[in-house]
């Protein structure tokens, strides 16, 4: 069932079931406003590769799910707003995002559809836990590791984990349990070839998007902040590996009936 997305709906999908999980693509959107596709800097493929594609696949595994189909180039919902419009090279990964600076009117735009999107997610939130009491949200990002080109060799594992998890916005000692339980069982899943490398806050610790839900539900939701390393497709020529791919959504899936029960010792319902 789908819930208004209170604006365009070309902005996000929102569909909503049964259960406390949410599910959250952030950044899998590439969409651009006309107006802005016009001076846009960067072309597809370079906007793509900053972009997190696939992961929009990943929440269909949630009766509960946000894909936001409007790309961070447009505005980005993982920052704080007034930072949220890319506005110099220092906050692009030293891109040049901009053939011409964006009008007032062009940002105040980009910024409406920020505000959108955060009443929405208030709206859908209050709902889920007036309902459930404590949810999890699956926060879905992905990241790069080859950044030095396409024939670079991959970047230290040490310093570029499997998967990521980014706790530093919410209250780990209340959560320890949830947290915990997730990352065990990421860990054992008998993922193709090899066990996953799950670690906290190596390379990422969450953004605003954690932050404000940690701010506004302390002790009712918990983001679950991932980003996967794009080891499950090739980031300089956007093609994915199908098994990989696959594999990375089923270790997900795997970890859900475990949350579920360590939201309901937490109080959920």
């Amino acid at each position: 069932m789908s819930i208004s997305p209170l604006g365009d709906a070309s902005l996000w999908t929102v569909e909503q079931g049964e259960g406390p999980l949410l599910a959250v693509a952030l950044h899998s959107g590439h969409d651009l406003r006309a107006e802005l596709g016009q001076i846009v800097a960067l072309d597809e493929f370079s906007r793509r590769r900053e972009e997190d594609p696939f992961t929009d696949d990943w929440t269909t595994i949630f009766p509960n799910r946000i894909i936001v189909q409007r790309s961070r180039f447009e505005v980005d919902l993982n920052r704080p707003r007034d930072a949220s419009v890319y506005a110099s090279p220092a906050e692009s990964w030293g891109l040049r995002v901009w053939r011409q600076t964006p009008t007032t009117e062009m940002v105040a735009r980009s910024l409406a559809e920020y505000d959108c999107f955060y009443s929405m997610l208030a709206q859908l939130l209050d709902q889920m836990v007036a309902r459930y009491g404590k949810i999890a949200v699956y926060e879905l990002h992905s990241y790069n590791y080859r950044r030095a080109g396409p024939d670079s060799e991959e970047e230290s594992a040490h310093l570029n984990p499997d998967i990521n998890l980014g706790t530093a916005t919410l209250n780990r000692d209340y959560w320890a349990p949830l947290l915990d339980r997730f990352i065990a069982e990421l860990q054992h899943f008998p993922f193709p070839d090899r066990r996953l490398d799950v670690r906290e806050n190596v390379k990422f610790y969450g953004r605003h998007f954690p932050f404000w839900i940690h701010r506004r539900y302390p002790e009712g939701v918990c983001v679950l902040s991932i980003e996967v390393k794009k080891f499950f497709m090739d980031e300089w020529t956007g093609e994915p590996c199908q098994q990989q791919l696959k594999a990375v959504q089923e270790a997900l899936a795997s970890t859900i009936p475990g949350i579920i029960e360590e939201l309901q010792k937490l109080g959920g319902h």
